[in-house]
This record gives C-alpha cells, sequence and structure tokens, in this order.
C-alpha cells in the first residue's frame, strides 16, 4: 500500500512555549475496480438439409432470415457461445444433412455477423466429413482470430495451445469435448477432443490460473431425454471440484436443467438453436434455450474476484412450415397464431429447467 503523508503543523502559542501537532493521514490508492461482460450461450446449430435449402436463394446462402426475430435478443451481450453441430466442410465435399452432415460456410458467416465468438466444435458429428471436412472446416474458423473455437484442430500444437481472449480487462476461454462421434474413428487425437477424466483434468490444471472465466462445453447425455443420466452427473462434479467457472452442454436436443455445484454453474442441456427435428405435436426438440448472465471482475489490491449475476433464461422456438419458413423466434415475441398452446409449453419447459434450482429466473 501506497501511502501518502499530510504534515500538519499547528502552532499554538502560549506565553512561554510553542507547540507543534504532527497529525499522519493514511490515504489509500488501491480502491477497488470492477469490470462487466455479458454471456449468452445457446444450444446446437443442427443443419438439416432443408434448412440451408431454404436459405438458398439467387444462387446465394441467406441464413439472416431465419434469425430476424432472435437479434434483437443479444444487441448488449459481448460474449456470445453456441455449438456448431453440423461441420462447416466445405463445398467441395457436398453439402448434406442426416445423418452425415456438411453446411455451407455462410452458417458460419451469419453466426458470426450476428456477434457469437464462442463456438464449440466437439461433437458426435464433427467427424462426418471425415479428414477433408476437419481441414476445411479449421480454414474456415481460422480466418476469424476474434472468435473463440475449441473441440477440434488441425495441428496437435493447435489443440496444445487453446485460445484466450480479453475483454473489458476480463479474459476467459473455452475447452470442449464430446462423449460420442458415432462410431467413426479420428486418425490422431486432435481432429476431435475426446472427453475422459485424466484428458480434462489434465487441460483444466494447465489453463486454470491462465485466465479469469474457463467455459468447458460438453456434447453428453441421452439424446431427447430431459433429465441428466449418471455420466452428466459424475462430469460436473469433476468439473466443479477441478473449477470450471461455467460447464454449457448439448447434445440431448432437448432441454435439460440448471443447477450450481459449489461456484460452478451446470447448463446439461441447450437443447436445439436451430433444426428442423420434430415428433407429431412433442416440441421438445423445436424449444431450445437462451441462457444470459454478467461476469463481474472486482480488483482489490492484489485480489480479483468473479461473480455470476443477473442469471436468466429465455425458451426459444424453432417454427417451420413444410420444410421452410424456418424462423428463431423467442417465446416472449410468440403468439397463438405461430405456436398455439404456447403459455402451457412455456410452464412446462421452464420447469424443467428450474428442475433443481427453482430460483432461476426464466423470462
Amino acid at each position: 500500500m501506497k501511502k501518502v503523508f499530510i504534515l500538519i503543523i499547528c502552532f499554538l502559542l502560549t506565553s512561554c512555549s510553542t507547540y507543534s501537532v504532527f497529525q499522519e493521514v493514511i490515504i489509500d490508492e488501491f480502491e477497488p475496480t470492477s469490470s462487466k461482460l455479458t454471456l449468452t450461450m445457446v444450444g446446437d446449430a443442427l443443419i438439416h438439409s432443408s434448412i440451408y435449402k431454404y436459405a438458398y436463394e439467387k444462387g446465394a446462402y441467406n441464413f439472416s432470415k431465419i434469425f430476424t426475430d432472435f437479434k434483437s435478443e443479444i444487441t448488449t451481450s459481448n460474449l456470445l457461445y453456441y455449438n456448431q453441430e453440423t461441420i462447416l466442410g466445405g463445398e467441395i465435399l457436398g453439402f448434406s444433412g442426416y445423418p452425415r452432415f456438411n453446411t455451407p460456410k455462410e452458417f458460419g458467416e451469419t453466426m458470426i455477423d450476428m456477434g457469437f465468438n464462442i463456438v464449440s466444435r466437439a461433437n458426435n458429428h464433427t467427424l462426418d466429413m471425415n479428414e477433408a471436412g476437419i481441414l476445411n472446416s479449421c480454414n474456415f474458423w481460422n480466418k476469424y482470430p476474434s472468435v473463440i473455437t475449441n473441440g477440434s484442430a488441425c495441428t496437435k500444437d493447435e489443440k496444445q495451445n487453446p485460445k484466450v481472449a480479453t475483454k473489458n480487462g476480463i479474459s476467459y476461454a473455452l475447452l470442449s469435448y464430446t462423449i460420442s462421434t458415432n462410431g467413426l474413428k479420428s486418425p490422431n487425437d486432435y481432429y476431435v477432443n475426446i472427453y475422459s477424466d485424466e484428458t480434462v483434468k489434465k487441460d483444466i490444471e494447465a489453463m486454470r490460473e491462465s485466465v479469469d472465466v474457463l467455459l468447458v462445453a460438453m456434447h453428453w447425455g441421452d439424446e431427447y431425454k430431459s433429465i441428466p443420466n449418471a455420466e452428466q452427473k459424475h462430469i460436473a462434479k469433476l468439473l466443479a471440484d477441478l473449477e470450471v467457472d461455467i460447464v454449457i452442454g448439448t447434445h440431448p436436443h432437448v432441454i435439460q436443467p440448471i443447477e450450481w455445484i459449489d461456484d460452478t454453474l451446470i447448463i446439461y442441456s441447450l437443447g436445439n438453436f436451430i433444426s428442423s427435428q420434430t415428433t407429431a405435436n412433442n416440441y421438445a426438440r423445436l424449444i431450445g434455450l437462451e441462457v444470459n448472465l454478467d461476469i463481474i471482475k472486482t480488483t482489490t489490491k492484489n485480489k480479483t474476484d468473479i461473480k455470476f449475476t443477473n442469471l436468466n433464461t429465455e425458451l426459444l422456438y424453432t417454427y417451420y412450415k413444410n420444410s421452410t419458413n424456418y424462423k428463431v423466434i423467442p417465446f416472449s415475441k410468440l403468439n397463438d397464431s405461430i405456436l398455439s398452446d404456447y403459455k402451457n409449453l412455456k410452464n412446462k419447459y421452464n420447469s424443467i429447467v428450474k428442475y433443481y434450482d427453482n430460483n432461476i429466473t426464466c423470462q
């Protein structure tokens, strides 16, 4: 602590003496400083062939029209996360939908234009287009150094040196892993990050002290199940013990709950952000989750404190009709003509979000 000394000399005159009074005033120059980031997270971008065919018009792909109603939701966010479920494997390989996807690069460009700057690339479809798709995907994402991606790399050096970014004085990084690759095998350990307790522990310990906020994206769980399985619970506890800040889950394609384990936020599944999945009148695969929060960094003397505040969620609905006219619409903008019974559906899926923690704020 620096000290500033103020000398106050008071001369008190008496009949035969002069007295000097010295007063020391200590001023602490280390006032607390704080900074803030706002983070928004959404789930799987699962681009079926009907979606990219709808986006194709006048000889080009226009995905932005799908997100007209969603864009206004994220204008105040500094950090935006999503999972690129379907690889941007390059036009030369031919675009495709289920079961082995390849998505036009224009989709990635649209997401970047909207502000998405944190992207998970480890999932069960990462190897769909084999080695050529991986290399083309890396070439695409490496053109955008301001976008943090993780989960798939073209070189061992790239895998071993995850990107770290800083905004508003807050440093952050993403690690990303998948449980499954649909039986496809990678020729090396860096084309896709396969989860194991040992690997993740080593990766986190190497990075934990170098960033203020560490995010871990987990592609895990059982498809179409709204409650996490035992493996998810085990991994969540391990990641919390390793002091990860936020665990972001995808893969079930439906919403799963949110909970805190100590100081770690666990989002078990954000569901689909955009897809063409549906089963009759079951809307679970068409309703995804948007999670928002503020990251507050406070520095006092040599101590830094990170807190998450204003945690809130909103449901998102993927509307389409006859495999066309796709729109991602926040529930706050829905009405009965878009989605009948949407109010009851809102209560149903918000109850899943709050299954473990009734204090979660759902819009």
